[in-house]
């Protein structure tokens, strides 16, 4: 329902108050809103297990991105490469180049002289 504690609170509001949709969590009964808790325990109840599951959820979260990081850290330290191994200069790239820098092609003729895209020639 949501990727925070506060989304998850805030999404069941919306949807059971403002929208006055009901949700049911099927292995959950408590957390059936069909059932109208008439009564401040039964409501009281529900809505403590509805905020207890959103912040397990929140501190799962927290911890899976800890998790992500340290296994980013340690990769970089052993030298993995990260994203799109980088081109390599086309063999005529400098007599392209001076001709673009001297007026004679346009980016987009240099890129297309090379083989390139525009954006990889400019870069």
């Amino acid at each position: 329902m949501g990727r925070n504690y506060e989304e998850i609170i805030e999404q069941w509001r919306f949807i059971t108050k403002e929208k006055k949709a009901d949700i049911v969590v099927l292995d959950m009964p408590l957390l059936d809103t069909r059932q109208k808790n008439d009564n401040l325990t039964g409501r009281f109840i529900a809505d403590m297990v509805l905020q207890i599951i959103a912040y397990v959820a929140q501190i799962e979260r927290e911890n899976t991105r800890v998790r992500q990081r340290k296994g980013i850290d340690a990769a970089m330290r052993r030298g993995v490469k990260f994203g799109r191994p980088q081109k390599e200069k086309p063999e005529e790239f400098e007599l392209v180049y001076r001709l673009y820098l001297d007026g004679s092609y346009t980016i987009r003729s240099a890129a297309k002289e090379l083989h390139v895209s525009h954006d990889t020639f400019l870069k």
